[in-house]
């Protein structure tokens, strides 16, 4: 019998990165069978069981995914202080790296050739095992080709540039083939250049050019100024060579894995059958976006008086008085929409709004006919989830490297609206949520140019994903070279 052709995936823990890692792993199987897919999963260092109903559908509908669990860190393990969450998911990855080293052994044990070990960005360390037992390390990006851009030239403006980001303020910064960014736009845990989490990010970045593959959920029309600059060694401007590009998005979940049958999503979708073509505004956060009472309270106000329909994914807020836009909710059963919201709120947008807690089976409410616009956190899967399904964006960034995926959604792909912040906590007013939604939706608009734009990128997608399109090429140059 002749040896197992294997890939082996390793994510981070958070469900945005598991996704993309799992739909790259299912399309790398409907074009090479033969292959078996390997996805090792660290420990979660928070909201460890959000993941589990996904994995157990995958494991079921897709039994040539394999997945094996690494052991979490002692429970005596000490992290270092940072006011950044992030940390936690980078010293646990950096713990678990014996025990990955352990697990492809005894995957290459079981007479497999082990093509590739694919990384994303948080788990870069990794490279370092994947040379150590010969293997091809390639990282993924599931944040973009202009966010890759960004963290290939990292390490130059780091040489360049002595003051930490926060300090620059609106200072802009050049990156080659993305907007103009202002520093104060980069994501939060790099705005200190002396912070851990910095020193963790500028090691990595550092290390990218170390890949032997750089794969990208995009595809070309969609970033092209990002692909032409990546692919022409302008973001290694030491003189390192740039490892191959492909570009072989836009890769989506179905979300079928996650539907809670009888459950808020079926009730949601039921809602929206009973709504106009093209006339509800969605509004979700993703799977780590929280907001206080009083940010909550200031939406609710500003999509009542905006008189537009809406479909509300909304989450319990954080303890005590926080404002920020936090990533950990307090999860309390007992605590009713009507107690976050102001009084008398449902009723009054009863028939036109529709709000449910936690969580909505994104894709398929963005692909709903009665959806016209969509408020998101920037999130790139919910970005390429609105391209394919052609929905219209304002852009409202709360976390990681969401900021700058908004300069870029709406300075240079013009498929968005900015959501503006009422200062530096990121505090939103009702009037402005109100100004947006009304631009979004009405006709003859600013939003009718991003909607006549998103349809344009739909468009696109569709045919980069077609035989002979571009993303369809980057992939089957890539499989072709795992054959080698």
């Amino acid at each position: 019998m002749g040896e197992e052709e294997a890939i082996v995936l390793y994510p981070s823990p958070a469900i945005g990165h598991l996704i993309s890692m799992i739909e790259l792993g299912r399309l790398i199987l409907t074009h090479r069978p033969s292959f078996s897919i390997h996805i090792v999963l660290p420990p979660a260092p928070y909201q460890a069981d959000a993941t589990l109903p996904y994995i157990a559908a995958v494991s079921a509908s897709t039994p040539s995914i394999t997945f094996h669990r690494l052991p979490p860190p002692p429970a005596t393990t000490v992290f270092p202080e940072s006011p950044h969450h992030e940390i936690l998911v980078l010293e646990t990855l950096r713990l678990s790296l014996p025990h990955l080293h352990r697990t492809l052994e005894q995957i290459i044990s079981q007479s497999a050739v082990v093509h590739a070990l694919i990384l994303d960005f948080f788990s870069t360390a990794a490279l370092s095992v994947a040379a150590e037992l010969n293997i091809p390390g390639y990282h993924f990006s599931t944040s973009g080709a202009a966010c890759l851009g960004f963290s290939l030239y990292l390490p130059t403006l780091h040489k360049t540039q002595p003051k930490s980001f926060g300090e620059l303020g609106r200072t802009v910064l050049e990156i080659p083939g993305a907007p103009k960014l202002p520093a104060s736009e980069v994501p939060k845990i790099l705005l200190d250049r002396d912070d851990e989490v910095y020193r963790y990010f500028l090691e990595f970045t550092a290390r990218l050019p170390e890949s032997a593959g750089l794969i990208v959920n995009t595809f070309d029309e969609l970033e092209g100024e990002a692909v032409k600059a990546i692919s022409a060694g302008l973001c290694l401007p030491d003189g390192r060579p740039t490892p191959p590009l492909y570009c072989i998005g836009p890769l989506i979940g179905d979300g079928g894995g996650r539907k809670e049958a009888g459950g808020s999503g079926v009730d949601c979708l039921a809602w929206l059958d009973s709504q106009p073509k093209r006339s509800v505004v969605f509004l979700c956060f993703g799977s780590l976006g929280i907001f206080s009472r009083e940010q909550l309270r200031e939406i609710a106000i500003g999509l009542e008086k905006s008189g537009q329909r809406f479909l509300w994914v909304m989450r319990d807020p954080p303890s005590g008085g926080d404002k920020r836009n936090v990533v950990v909710s307090v999860k309390d059963p007992d605590l009713s929409l009507e107690g976050l919201l102001l009084e008398g709120f449902l009723e009054r947008t009863k028939g036109r709004g529709h709000v449910v807690k936690s969580w909505a089976p994104q894709v398929d409410v963005l692909g709903h006919e009665s959806i016209g616009g969509f408020v998101t956190h920037c999130g790139w899967n919910s970005v390429l989830e609105a391209v394919r399904a052609g929905v219209p964006m304002v852009a409202w960034p709360l976390y990681a490297e969401q900021k700058f995926n908004r300069v870029l959604l709406v300075e240079e792909i013009r498929i968005a609206l900015p959501m503006v912040e009422r200062d530096e906590s990121g505090f939103v007013d009702a009037a402005e949520v109100e100004r947006r939604v009304k631009e979004l939706m009405e006709v003859d608009g600013p939003g009718d140019l991003v909607r006549r734009r998103m349809g344009e990128m739909k468009n696109a997608s569709e045919d980069a994903l077609r035989n002979h399109g571009t993303s369809r090429v980057e992939l089957l140059r890539l499989l072709d070279s795992w054959r080698r």
